[in-house]
Formats: structure tokens, sequence, C-alpha cells
């Protein structure tokens, strides 16, 4: 990321350190080649797709997300949330294509929700309740035993979203389960001219893989070198002085590879500025928000896929200020952080599923939501605290919306799925929705065990989302 500091003062090495950052693209120097192309021959080589993660980072709570609306199921809701409980009469309702397997209640969705309703009822969207990490099925008698492993540093930030990211809460953070996939089905990209992997939100474990490098863009485009400008035609001094020191020929084979891998910087800073101003002007307004404009950079960079070689493509996007312990409401319940930060979620998806409807492209772009956890069930006053397991959306044109998959937890503290103070034991692992997702990205169910070692612990490697 460019700032405003000179390079005065400044040591070769200084200068090669502060700007490596700048360098991630097609390959990593020193990364161990670990070729899984087999899957090339089980993909079909014509179609095009695209995976988006939105990861909402800090817990989000998705008590106040999916709501139960019959009366004795909102009542019990409202007694135990107390101040954190949303008025009956705001819910949104959701009209099920089909019943819910073994669940009759009623479901309405937070009021901010009203973009992601609407694509809901129409089908596009799914909900999948109560997603988290687990090591192995977990009941809350075996929790409360200890006779089952539980992903270590439960209810940690940072330990929940590694867990997330990688699917593998049993062992060491190596790769994310989005950087195994691109690592799988990277041959379908034979002609590309970047990385299939691209982060509008720095840097991540999702997209970590053993070959495929993750590409960082921000919302305005390629980052480039600090102080380099592309085209300044000899006249800028810094220019100058980087074009000289990558001309040398550098017998030491660390200061090669990090003149390599400059080299490769200013490329692909070049041809994917040059692309994107070749990209088809789209005529759907996105909000003016942080997100927004992370997803409008996704839409342009999906728009120019074709040009770039893609065939596929992972991206990762994110919005901060979920860890609502206190402030989660306002003066009302309708008010507040998470009110505003649904609004903003809501609105930039809308208008990416709009964009995506505008590019002729709906049915081959999924996108999905993640976060480090839930929270709990209980109002610590005007907040909620560290929960476990979440509901998420799945969301277009390839998604069987309009219904919900997997199973919501029974709403009672002590219930059966709860862990204490209503952190509720996931009912779905992470394995079971990345592979959902896998499958339709084009991974061979023989190939699953590879992206997600955990699955065979675990009963349902499709959860049927997807078309």
């Amino acid at each position: 990321m460019s700032n405003n500091r000179g390079t005065q003062g400044t040591t070769r090495r200084q200068f090669l350190g502060r700007t490596a950052c700048a360098a991630v693209g097609m390959t990593a120097l020193g990364h161990t080649i670990f070729d899984l192309q087999r899957i090339a021959a089980a993909a079909t080589l014509a179609d095009s797709k695209s995976l988006v993660c939105i990861f909402l980072y800090g817990g989000n709570d998705g008590n106040n997300v999916v709501v139960p609306t019959g009366a004795g199921d909102y009542a019990q809701y409202a007694s135990t949330r107390s101040g954190l409980a949303l008025p009956q009469s705001s819910l949104l309702s959701l009209n099920l294509l089909s019943a819910t397997p073994g669940d009759s209640r009623q479901w309405g969705l937070h009021p901010s929700l009203k973009g992601i309703q609407g694509l809901f009822n129409a089908g596009r969207t799914a909900l999948v309740g109560n997603v988290g990490p687990l090591v192995a099925p977990l009941s809350r008698d075996e929790y409360l035993n200890h006779s089952v492993a539980v992903p270590p540093q439960l209810f940690s930030h940072s330990d929940q979203t590694v867990h997330w990211q990688t699917s593998l809460p049993d062992q060491p953070a190596k790769t994310g389960w989005g950087g195994r996939t691109a690592d799988l089905l990277r041959s379908l990209n034979e002609n590309a001219r970047i990385s299939m992997s691209i982060s509008v939100a720095g840097t991540n474990t999702f997209q970590v893989g053993n070959v495929v490098t993750q590409y960082q863009v921000s919302p305005d485009g390629p980052v480039g070198l600090t102080s380099y400008v592309p085209a300044d035609q000899g006249s800028n001094p810094s220019s100058n002085a980087i074009r000289s020191l990558l001309a040398r020929t550098y017998n030491h084979l660390f200061e090669r590879g990090y003149s390599g891998i400059f080299q490769r910087a200013i490329a692909n800073q070049e041809l994917l500025a040059g692309t994107l101003s070749k990209a088809p002007t789209l005529t759907t307004q996105f909000p003016d928000s942080d997100l927004a404009s992370q997803l409008k950079m996704v839409a342009q960079l999906i728009s120019v896929r074709e040009a770039l070689g893609l065939r596929r493509q992972v991206f990762f996007c994110a919005a901060q200020g979920f860890d609502t312990h206190g402030g989660q409401v306002g003066a009302t319940p309708l008010e507040g952080t998470q009110a505003d930060l649904l609004a903003d979620l809501d609105a930039a998806v809308t208008a990416f599923d709009a964009a995506m409807t505008e590019l002729k492209v709906a049915d081959s772009v999924t996108t999905f939501t993640a976060s480090d956890f839930g929270r709990t069930f209980i109002s610590n006053g005007d907040g909620s605290d560290h929960g476990w397991g979440n509901h998420h959306f799945v969301i277009g044109g390839a998604v069987k919306g309009g219904r919900i998959y997997g199973q919501l937890p029974t709403l009672a503290l002590n219930g059966p799925n709860d862990a204490g103070d209503g952190r509720w034991i996931p009912t779905t692992s992470v394995d079971e929705y990345a592979a959902t997702l896998a499958r339709w990205f084009g991974v061979a169910q023989s190939d699953l065990p590879v992206v997600l070692p955990n699955l065979g612990r675990f009963g349902t490697p499709d959860l049927g989302f997807m078309g």
C-alpha cells in the first residue's frame, strides 16, 4: 500500500523488505510445489465459476439475524434475549419453498436485511443453520463430559477465525480450504495471466494454498510498489531508482529471487490495471461502504475473467466490527451497531447480486458468509458475548434458495444445543458447509478429502443447497 514517506535514507535491504508485500502474484519464492493437477480430467473445461467469501470479523450475532416468529417460540426468544430482543412486528418473513425436515418453526430475518429477504423469497439465497468448526460430531453431553475433542481455544477470535478458514481445528494451520480448493483446480486456468485467488480485504488464511498464492488488490484496484509510477516515462526519480535496481544482474540466490518477485509485482500491476481499464461499465449502483466497494471490485474482476484467462476465481472480502459486547442495540433494538452493520451487508450483497445479473453471470457466481463464531443467546446488558455455532447465507443463481439447510438450534438455555449461556454447539460442521461449495466449484467427490481432510467424520458431505 502506498504511503507518503520518502525513500531518502532507506537502505536497499529496507527498501526491498518494505515493498515485498506488493509482490504477491502467480508464484511465491520458496513454495513447495505439490502437484494436484489430476483433478483436471474430472472437471468441465467449458464453464467458468467464481466463489466469493464474505467474512464478518468479530463474530456476528446470528440469534438476531434469524428469529423465531411463532407465538410461543418468539415469547421464549424475547424472554431470554431481554433487551436485545427484536420486536416481533419488525421481523421480515421468510417464505420457505419447502419445510425444514424435523423443524416446524417459522422464522424471520432482522429488519435490516430487506434485500436478502427478497433474494431468499425469490429462491436465490439459502440459509444454513448453526454452522461452526468441529473436530467430530458433538452432543451436549459429550461436550460437558469432555469425551469428544473440541476445537482448541474455543470462543477466541484469532483461533476460531483460523479454524473457520482452514477447517482443520485439530491440526496446525498451514493452508486454508479456499487455497486447497484453488490448488486442486488451478489447471483449469491453464491460460491464467494472474492468480485465481484474489483478496480485496488483505491477507487471510482462507486463501493460503500449497501452490496457488493469493494476490491482493484494494477496492480501487491493484496495489503497486511504493513510490513506483509505471507510466512516468523516466521523469520520476524513485521509479528510475527501482528500474535501476531491477535491471542489475544479481549473483546471490536471494537477491535474484527478490528481484524476480518485484518484477512480477510490477508486471501484475500493469497487467491488471490495463485489463480493468477495459472492463464493461456497470450500471448497477453500489452503496458507499467499504464492503460494497470490495464487492464492486470483485464484480469488475469477474467481468474480465475471460481476458485474464481464468475459468475459476476465489475471492475474499470482509467486513469488520461484529464483536458486539456493547452497543449491539441502541435506544431501541432496531438501532445500534448490529443494525447498521447488517444494513451495510444487505445493501452490498444486494448490489453485487444485481451486478452479477447485469453481467449475465449470476449462475456461475456463488457468494457465502462466514464469521469467527456466533454469540451468546443471553444478553450481557446491551450486547452479547463470544459463542460458537452461527447461521450463514449462500447467495447466487446456482443456489437452491428459499430453504433452510442444516439444523437451527433449540433456543433454550441448558437445551440440547447449549454449551453454556446459549453458545450453540454446531450441528453442521464447517467441513460440510465447505464441501458443498467445493463440489459446486468443481472438486470431484473423490478429491474432497484433499480439501477437507476431516470431512469423513461427518455425515453430510453435501448439504444440498447448490444446484
